[in-house]
């Protein structure tokens, strides 16, 4: 394929900002720009690299989506370190844009199923009694709230309890930020005295299969749960 000027231009402008930033970056990471420092003028970096400010702008916006960057409106942008909810926040602000709403739904709902299967197997092996304790509290938590407006954040704490025994923070960021924040905007739905019957007790079943430290069980009736209240939704029925 035989590119034209324009896109000769774009392709040159892009490798030259994907340049600056890493030139940026080691600096970072070496110490040489302390995070908090402001980075240099616009008009010094497009005299250090030769170079125009849509590339330096276009150089800063790949840093920030790294998070060595810190960009607000009326200042000099300033140095960071990259952040695991830094990261990850940036990765989950692309979501929808990447996919559409309906496919990029399914697809966190797929991710959700995965890591709460998962998790609740490792929880019945190896919860310790506290972090049974801790799911113990949030179930009851979550029946005290069936039928009221507080159900949705209850739900979603007993889930993230049994996530939590698994201890790793990577794990449990993703599960809060394509997981919890994602029940969380669900919008409410009028009478679901019976829906939040229906989730509780599938609640205390997966419960009951991890403190008899049965890790099949406690996954296939998380994965049967997760999925029926997928499909309730979808069929217009409520919510998990």
């Amino acid at each position: 394929m035989i590119l034209s000027s324009t896109d000769k231009d774009a392709t040159r402008t892009k490798g030259a900002a994907v340049e600056i930033a890493a030139a940026l970056e080691r600096r970072i990471n070496s110490g040489e720009l302390p995070a908090g420092d402001p980075l240099p003028t616009e008009r010094a970096l497009c005299e250090e690299f030769a170079t125009s400010r849509p590339t330096v702008r276009e150089a800063l916006l790949l840093m920030q989506g790294r998070g060595y960057v810190k960009l607000e409106t009326g200042r000099r942008p300033r140095a960071a370190q990259p952040t695991l909810d830094g990261i990850l926040s940036s990765a989950a602000s692309h979501i929808s844009s990447l996919l559409g709403d309906a496919e990029s739904g399914a697809h966190l709902e797929q991710l959700r199923q995965f890591i709460e299967a998962a998790a609740a197997r490792i929880a019945a092996a190896n919860a310790t009694s506290i972090q049974l304790h801790k799911i113990k509290s949030a179930l009851e938590q979550n029946e005290a709230d069936i039928d009221t407006d507080r159900f949705p954040a209850s739900d979603i704490a007993f889930h993230r309890a049994i996530v939590a025994v698994v201890g790793n923070p990577i794990i449990l960021k993703l599960h809060d930020m394509f997981v919890s924040n994602m029940l969380a905007n669900r919008p409410r739905r009028p009478s679901l005295n019976v829906s939040d019957r229906i989730s509780y007790d599938e609640h205390v079943a997966i419960y009951d299969a991890i403190v008899a430290g049965d890790p099949m069980k406690a996954a296939e009736l998380t994965d049967q749960h997760l999925m029926r209240s997928y499909r309730s939704r979808l069929a217009g029925a409520g919510r998990e």
